[in-house]
């Protein structure tokens, strides 16, 4: 089962993630503080803003419309910076550990 690792400001949750379920559902399904996920996922709000610290796998590119949402976050855009919403569990990643945004948490 695939593995997500969210990393808040004062805590550290880890969570067994269905195969397919994105980081973001996953978040908001077990009560992560720091995620939202305002669109329900269409990389369209970029409420699910994280920033990558380890991966098990290879992610995929970012998109375009991910791209362009990545301009618009509360945080400033890093290199490692991702939509929780555009990775799936089991698909681009075994185990993920992710830093949440300190003006989400």
């Amino acid at each position: 089962m695939p593995r997500i690792v969210y990393i808040g400001s004062e805590d550290r949750r880890e969570i067994d993630a269905e195969e397919g379920q994105s980081v973001m559902r996953a978040a908001i399904l077990n009560g992560v503080d720091g995620i939202v996920g305002e669109c329900g996922g269409q990389a369209m709000c970029a409420t699910c803003h994280v920033f990558v610290e380890r991966v098990e796998g290879e992610l995929p590119e970012i998109g375009e419309d991910e791209d362009e949402m990545l301009d618009c976050t509360a945080d400033p855009r890093r290199e490692n910076s991702r939509l929780g919403c555009q990775l799936s569990a089991g698909e681009d990643f075994a185990e993920l550990e992710v830093r949440l945004p300190s003006s989400q948490v």
